[in-house]
């Protein structure tokens, strides 16, 4: 079995799913460029809960979280499987490390899943477990929630975090664009990036603290938190490449990243 590499994808507003732009070419490049995944297990900022949970549904119905957008956005689906099974192993493994985890057997797919999983594999032909968030445990616990999947990997899994590297609603009326970026997002992209090449996790972690701009790139966490996910579950020895998608609006950094296992790196 082919070890796969765990992403981090910004998914941007849900217009991308009708206007892919840099996202949707850089998406379909990481699709073509991996081993097809036996199941996808996808963290997304959308999905909030107090403790870990895990989306047990045999069919994810697709959720249109969102309002105000054309008629065309709510028409589309992702009619991906479930994968019951995966999803009761990635329980035994967040309930061995004690992070108590729930089941539950609704969950359907909100945007952040189905809009980039419509770019990465558009026949929605590969089961999907979606995983919450829980953005008042911060960086450190979604870090061991990782850690905790990252066995899933070994059986072909592809562990995806799914928000956004800078994520500030409230500057959409600021008059930012792509001419007039944000003067924050810059400088926390490149903080991101160094961090990540050098391995620091301890840095990465203490991020608010640490990284410029970080109040003004993320005024809450969960955007972010998925990054840690998808972190934790690449292993202590990773390896990780920045996958530039732009800038929209002048203040969504639109970054992916892939991270593999030092041991398995390209």
């Amino acid at each position: 079995m082919n070890m796969l590499p765990s992403l981090y994808i910004s998914h941007g507003s849900p217009m991308t799913a009708l206007h892919p732009g840099q996202v949707g070419k850089r998406l379909t490049e990481i699709a073509a460029q991996l081993p097809r995944p036996t199941a996808i297990v996808i963290a997304t900022a959308h999905w909030l809960a107090r403790q870990p949970s895990v989306g047990g549904a045999a069919q994810p119905e697709t959720i249109h979280d969102f309002y105000g957008f054309p008629r065309a956005l709510f028409e589309l689906q992702y009619p991906a499987p479930g994968a019951p099974e995966i999803a009761a192993q990635a329980m035994s493994l967040l309930d061995r490390v004690g992070l108590a985890p729930l089941l539950d057997s609704r969950q359907g797919l909100d945007h952040g899943a189905w809009v980039p999983l419509r770019l990465l594999y558009p026949q929605a032909d590969i089961p999907v477990v979606p995983l919450s968030i829980q953005p008042h445990l911060g960086p450190a616990h979604h870090y061991a929630v990782g850690r905790a999947l990252a066995p899933l990997r070994e059986q072909g899994v592809l562990v995806i975090g799914s928000g956004s590297i800078t994520h500030n609603l409230h500057d959409f009326r600021a008059g930012y664009s792509e001419t007039n970026e944000a003067p924050y997002v810059r400088p926390f992209i490149g903080w991101i990036e160094q961090k990540i090449q050098a391995g620091d996790v301890e840095a990465l972690l203490d991020y608010r603290r640490q990284a410029p701009g970080a109040e003004r790139a993320h005024p809450s966490d969960e955007h972010l938190l998925p990054l840690y996910i998808a972190l934790g579950a690449a292993g202590e020895h990773f390896q990780g490449e920045r996958i530039d998608a732009g800038i929209d609006l002048g203040f969504l950094a639109m970054d992916s990243y892939r991270f593999d296992s030092a041991f398995t790196a390209r």
